[in-house]
């Protein structure tokens, strides 16, 4: 699963470009001001970047150069319509397309793809244990054999494959599975489709090997990942 990083200041853009990209099977990982993507950057690894040109405390050039010293990724611009010297700044700095606002959602969806693919970066494979996911397609296998998720419980399973080596605790999973519902889930809801997700993933739901329990904490995945 492909992680984008989304630097843009407008919180309803970013919530709706985070939506869109989650549904589209990216994972987003958003900062609103260039001292946010900045320590962001520094500790995370992403395969894309889209970056707003105005940000509120310095703009998005910066933001650009710091990533493609530190992880050479596709860097595409947000910016406004008509503003072609942001545009030719951000290309001479390295930036590999621009998106002017307001935007096609599937242009932009796109233009991501191509960028990716252009990189190298499109892999969409996951295995663990007997499960295969492409997440370009969204097939789920299971010893070769397709599987059929709900739009919830894919999504779920997106979010552990996405975060290989990390606990997920609850409210993160809560929040997630919310924005892609677009409606409230609750506690009882998520043990609803974790205990569904197992049913379906697992050779033994009553002693899962994927999807572990991490107790007081959350969940995180098995397989080889869970030494790690």
């Amino acid at each position: 699963m492909k992680q984008i990083f989304l630097v843009e200041d407008d919180e309803k853009i970013a919530r709706n470009l985070a939506l869109l990209l989650r549904t589209e099977g990216f994972t987003v990982i958003h900062a609103s001001t260039q001292k946010e993507a900045s320590a962001m950057c520094a500790k995370n690894q992403f395969d894309l970047a889209l970056v707003d040109i105005s940000l509120p405390d310095g703009n998005g050039f910066a933001v650009c150069t710091q990533i493609k010293e530190a992880q050479n990724i596709p860097v595409l611009f947000l910016t406004a319509s008509g503003d072609e010297a942001s545009v030719v700044t951000g290309l001479n700095l390295g930036a590999d397309d621009y998106i002017t606002k307001p935007f096609r959602p599937r242009e932009l969806v796109a233009r991501i793809k191509a960028a990716l693919r252009k990189s190298g970066a499109a892999s969409s494979a996951f295995e663990i244990c007997n499960l295969s996911v492409d997440t370009a397609s969204g097939i789920v296998k299971k010893e070769g054999r397709e599987i059929f998720l709900s739009a919830l419980e894919y999504r779920l399973l997106l979010v552990f494959i996405s975060n290989p080596k990390s606990i997920i605790t609850r409210d993160r999973l809560l929040n997630e599975l919310w924005d892609a519902a677009g409606e409230f889930v609750g506690n009882n809801t998520l043990t609803v489709y974790i205990k569904r997700l197992r049913e379906k993933i697992e050779d033994d739901p009553a002693n899962p090997q994927i999807i572990l329990t991490v107790r007081g904490t959350g969940y995180r995945l098995g397989g080889n990942y869970a030494s790690e």
